[in-house]
């Protein structure tokens, strides 16, 4: 007998679904932008708290082990400040992974609507936090309140599965890869080109008040939360009938490793494995690319923002029109697999490139396998679950995600610094063709 549920009937009207995958790409590319808006600000980050405090405090206490650890690997303070950032990365992701489960959840019990409202304040609220972060330990406590309230990602993606039926779900889900990959161009973009204006240097009196020079990302990052929270209030209309919110289970979800774990469908655990695995792989080239790219062919900041853009508009034409093409006459599995062994190609050819165009062409397959697994697995696990789970078990899915982003900067950074950068790519190769193998047994979803 099939361990797949009959499916019940769609929460919405069909004639709603063109303005509610909209709503929700828009939703998703808004928040996404105040998201990547802070990633290329690292260093400089580092560098202003350090002048700003010394090394005394948490920051003294952090950057004293990390320097113990590149002295250890025989390595200099440039590789401390390397790590820093991962470890950073590491913190506000492992709040992604405890709380992403909760909030899916806790909208499959009380509605897509109201949670996302309630995320983007809270993620409003950290921003303004960090423009006022005159201090480390604010900075920290911004990271802390934007990393319990991200769970904006997840429930969106619960709401594409409630808006679609099961034939056109896997498709549905290259939307969501689209606004990912539009909104991680966009908002590192902005981040940069903005970082350079300072409010300090026409209102210096503002520092009484924690304004500091990276507080315009900070305050850009808090207005486009105004703009989502104005924009989910005016035009997402709640996809969760009563009847499917009466059936979810209790939101409370204390241990996320434990709620893995229990998940009741053996194809949503085998699927979740395979997507972790390729996490892992995709997450170390992520932190390992630009640092390839500088070091084999002196790349500028410049130039690997060049090398950035076009990772992501690679990555925007697959999964918004590729994949839905290739989904409309190939299983998920098939669409699944022929990503997972094109990436592994593209992973190969970045590491072992000796030429710029060689770089790029790596990157180019990089982009389109990857574009290729993410939809087709989301689809996948959401296909295996009933509606009245569609949060809880989309939540788990994107906190394995977060906990590949946790665990892998700092990783790769070793491996990177110790063992040279194609080791990071070849064994990302090996760590895709793993998940592979994992993916040739997962079962046919029923549509």
């Amino acid at each position: 007998m099939s361990n797949v549920a009959a499916p019940l009937p769609a929460p919405v009207p069909a004639s709603s679904r063109p303005l509610s995958l909209g709503v929700i790409f828009l939703t998703l590319y808004i928040d996404l932008i105040g998201f990547s808006i802070g990633f290329p600000l690292g260093p400089d980050l580092l560098g202003y708290y350090l002048k700003l405090e010394g090394h005394t405090g948490a920051l003294g206490w952090l950057l004293t082990q990390l320097d113990a650890l590149a002295h250890a690997l025989g390595k200099d303070n440039n590789f401390a400040a390397v790590l820093f950032g991962g470890v950073i990365s590491s913190f506000f992701s492992i709040l992604q992974f405890v709380f992403a489960p909760f909030w899916g959840a806790f909208s499959d019990r009380h509605g897509r609507r109201g949670v996302l409202l309630l995320t983007v304040v809270g993620n409003a609220l950290g921003y303004l936090l960090w423009f006022l972060s005159g201090s480390f330990w604010l900075f920290l406590l911004s990271r802390v309140v934007s990393g319990a309230f991200s769970g904006n990602i997840s429930v969106a993606t619960a709401a594409v599965a409630d808006v679609t039926t099961r034939a056109e779900r896997s498709r549905a889900m290259g939307i969501v890869g689209a606004a990912f990959g539009l909104g991680l161009v966009t908002g590192p973009t902005l981040g940069a080109l903005t970082v350079h204006f300072n409010l300090l240097d026409h209102h210096p009196s503002l520092a009484r008040w924690g304004v500091n020079p990276f507080s315009v990302p900070a305050l850009i990052a808090f207005a486009l939360c105004l703009v989502n929270f104005g924009w989910i209030s005016l035009r997402f209309t709640e996809t969760l009938s009563p009847a499917v919110r009466a059936e979810a289970r209790d939101p409370r979800v204390r241990n996320p490793l434990a709620a893995i774990l229990g998940l009741a469908h053996p194809g949503v655990r085998r699927a979740n494995l395979v997507a972790f695995v390729f996490s892992v792989a995709f997450v170390a080239m992520e932190m390992s690319l630009t640092f390839l790219a500088a070091e084999r062919f002196g790349y500028t900041a410049r130039q690997n923002g060049f090398l950035l853009g076009y990772l992501g508009v690679c990555a925007i034409i697959t999964q918004g029109f590729i994949v839905r093409r290739l989904l409309r006459t190939m299983s998920e599995i098939h669409v699944l697999n022929l990503g997972l062994i094109i990436t592994a190609v593209g992973l190969v050819g970045v590491g072992c490139a000796l030429q710029p165009w060689l770089l790029y062409a790596g990157l180019a397959a990089l982009a389109v396998g990857s574009g290729l697994v993410n939809p087709s697995t989301t689809g996948l696990i959401s296909l295996y679950s009933t509606p009245a789970e569609q949060g809880r078990v989309l939540g788990i899915f994107r906190s394995l995600g977060s906990l590949s982003r946790a665990i892998t900067p700092v990783v790769a950074g070793v491996a990177y610094w110790v063992f040279g950068s194609a080791s990071v790519f070849i064994a990302g190769a090996v760590l895709s063709l793993a998940a592979f193998g994992l993916s040739t047994t997962l079962p046919q979803p029923e549509k």
